[in-house]
């Protein structure tokens, strides 16, 4: 069996959670296991692991004797990530981080070069990168036009990367402007790709609102709506391949999108446009 270690800020959250429950569930047959954790707060996280029957090491030298493949979780707090890639890149083995990659651009690029350096395989990515939205997309006879993505979550800085990761993986890295509008608890985010390809994001911060969105081709629309019940199954599945394939399978520039639209539209007021290059400058409003 292949093994796999979390290493974490707290390991009692809901992404170590469903990712454990993968593993030893629906994913069993993937020839993986949870093998060790380590978390920096060490209470609560080795409380979690006793309950869960999963070994919890006090320090990494003992985890990385423990593991093949890191997943950096600590979802919540991406400030930490920069810090925790650090001490995972040091033990030259396949990693995983989990959502939000990096708190800005700068230190997404920061923590590509610190994998280079190392020569570790290295993938982000938000749940909502795998599903049944990337599949129409791919079954697309035309060329994708438009996609207007719906989701929601309890704070921008949080969640907002969800729909961001779809749009991109959908449409591409070449984002080229970014406008927001609509209410705080409520907005809305149009990026233009190039070729005139948009995507529509529509974030409800105040309600609990499916995630779904509409692809429009050519020919014609279809309205997609996504599982919530396979959204962490099939985000799992997708870093077992990442793992069996020994090396990224998502291009960083994707990644490096992602993150620079969430600068642009956490850091932008309404109704003003920003430019999406390779560096970000607003525009006079719209």
């Amino acid at each position: 069996m292949k093994r796999i270690g979390f290493f974490d800020y707290r390991l009692d959250n809901f992404h170590a959670e469903v990712y454990l429950t993968a593993l030893r569930g629906p994913l069993s047959r993937r020839g993986y296991v949870a093998s060790a954790c380590t978390a920096l707060e060490e209470a609560p996280s080795r409380e979690w692991a006793k309950q869960r029957s999963l070994p919890y090491c006090a320090t990494l030298d003992e985890f990385a004797e423990q593991v093949d493949f890191v997943m950096v979780l600590a979802p919540s707090n991406p400030e930490l990530h920069l810090a925790m890639c650090r001490a995972a890149f040091a033990l030259g083995k396949p990693t995983f981080v989990d959502k939000t990659f990096a708190t800005n651009e700068a230190e997404a690029r920061a923590i590509f070069a610190m994998a280079d350096e190392r020569d570790v395989p290295l993938q982000s990515t938000s749940a909502l990168r795998s599903t049944a939205v990337q599949q129409c997309v791919a079954d697309l006879a035309g060329t994708l036009q438009s996609l207007v993505v719906y989701a929601s979550g309890s704070s921008l800085a949080e969640y907002a990367i969800h729909p961001v990761e779809l749009a991109v993986s959908c449409l591409g890295p070449d984002v080229q402007r970014v406008m927001r509008l609509g209410p705080d608890a409520h907005p809305q985010f149009i990026l233009e790709f190039s070729d005139r390809r948009t995507a529509l994001i529509d974030l409800n911060l105040g309600s609990d609102v499916p995630f779904a969105a509409t692809v429009s081709a050519p020919y014609g629309h279809e309205h997609v709506p996504i599982d919530s019940a396979r959204l962490f199954v099939d985000a799992m599945a997708s870093i077992l391949d990442f793992f069996d394939a020994g090396r990224p399978l998502i291009d960083r520039r994707e990644t490096l999108a992602v993150r620079r639209v969430l600068d642009v539209i956490e850091g932008t007021s309404l109704g003003e446009f920003a430019s999406c290059g390779e560096a970000i400058a607003l525009a006079p409003p719209f």
